[in-house]
């Protein structure tokens, strides 16, 4: 059925780009510049992205990840419920009480000093810009770029139909490719 569809499609676009061989052409052209210059571009920031998106994948294990002490000063006599919002670590929860300690998974909380002493696990520098550059959201500077940048995948998306004459047959097996490519992604969502 796919095949169909796509053979069908050919046909429509040789007859519709047959008769505007010229014009087809310098679009063509005027494509393949556009597509070169921007891929020179974005070439940086695409291996922002990339390097930035393997690490992404591996943010729920310490892969990447180097261990850091902290001391924080903190109010005295905090309750195990005031603890995690003044400590800000999400789902802290104390696991003894002894004395003026509290213990918590990799640290101490005295009541009596207010010190709090724990270890965190931090992507290093470079790594976490990168990571924060690559989940930049709508409230945030690189907003607009990270924008900028998806209408350029975009426009990469389209203009890669436009490398090659219609009718040719480089262009009828990009079509394919094409079509595989798009069959690919569906499969990986939605199975």
């Amino acid at each position: 059925m796919i095949l169909t569809y796509s053979i069908i499609f050919l046909d429509i676009c040789d007859i519709f780009y047959t008769k505007n061989m010229a014009a087809t052409r310098k679009a063509n052209i005027k494509m393949r510049v556009l597509h070169r210059y921007l891929g020179f571009f974005l070439s940086g920031i695409m291996a922002v992205y990339a390097v930035s998106g393997i690490v992404l994948i591996f943010r729920d294990s310490d892969t990447f990840k180097k261990e850091i002490a902290v001391e924080k000063q903190l109010d005295a006599q905090l309750t195990k419920e005031a603890l995690p919002q003044a400590i800000n670590i999400r789902r802290l929860k104390v696991t003894k009480e002894e004395g003026a300690l509290y213990y918590f998974e990799n640290g101490t909380y005295n009541t009596e000093t207010g010190l709090a002493k724990y270890t965190k696990k931090e992507l290093p520098y470079i790594l976490d810009k990168l990571t924060h550059f690559h989940k930049a959201k709508s409230g945030e500077p690189l907003f607009f770029f990270n924008i900028f940048f998806g209408l350029g995948l975009l426009f990469f998306v389209l203009s890669a139909f436009w490398m090659f004459m219609p009718g040719t047959s480089i262009f009828r097996k990009g079509l394919i490719y094409a079509l595989a490519g798009i069959a690919l992604a569906l499969i990986l969502l939605f199975v």
